[in-house]
């Protein structure tokens, strides 16, 4: 596999450590990066993105190679993962860095987003509207050390206990099938 042959996905929906915790586990997935983008300040802090004046959403950079997981099977996990019905927030989280956004690389991926979205909207899963932005994608800012693979350094934590190992649990259980290893619970 060369590296021209994988694609990248950036998408935000809450807390980067969510998405990070459950899309490092799809098979077909080569790497994950959490960051920020969709804002106007350069080269943004992690403090900087939560005094909310960036723009910028808290973002996984998803690497992956399309033949052995579709650009839609990575949006139908994210519509499963995180509340797209509510804006600027998941959960306890509020703040536009929160936002559910799925950054398009490319004319194909608007395209496959929209039919997915409508997808999940016809399939009433969430019963009301989805609030996430389709937007092009501009620029991605690497997030600091400490914020990657965070779930897996720190699960002791309080956040990792109360908010990401249910959402990891979840995704474990209606995904089983995709995951790279089998699932211990």
């Amino acid at each position: 596999m060369t590296t021209s042959e994988l694609e990248t996905a950036t998408l935000g929906g809450g807390c980067f450590w969510c998405l990070d915790a459950v899309f490092r586990d799809l098979v077909g997935v080569h790497s994950v990066h959490s960051g920020y983008a969709g804002g106007h300040v350069p080269n943004p802090t992690y403090e900087q993105v939560c005094a909310k004046r960036t723009g910028h959403a808290e973002v996984v950079q998803i690497v992956f190679d399309p033949a052995e997981i579709s650009f839609a099977d990575l949006l139908r996990v994210f519509f499963t993962i995180h509340d797209p019905t509510t804006k600027d927030r998941q959960g306890n989280d509020v703040g536009p860095q929160y936002r559910s956004v799925i950054l398009h690389h490319s004319p194909a991926q608007e395209a496959t987003a929209r039919e997915v979205m409508a997808e999940v909207t016809a399939a009433g899963i969430w019963g009301a509207p989805l609030v996430t932005e389709l937007v092009p994608f501009d620029h991605y800012w690497p997030g600091e050390p400490e914020h990657q693979d965070y779930f897996t350094r720190t699960p002791w934590s309080g956040y990792c206990q109360v908010v990401i190992a249910p959402k990891v649990a979840k995704f474990r259980k209606l995904y089983a099938a995709r995951l790279k290893r089998p699932a211990t619970n």
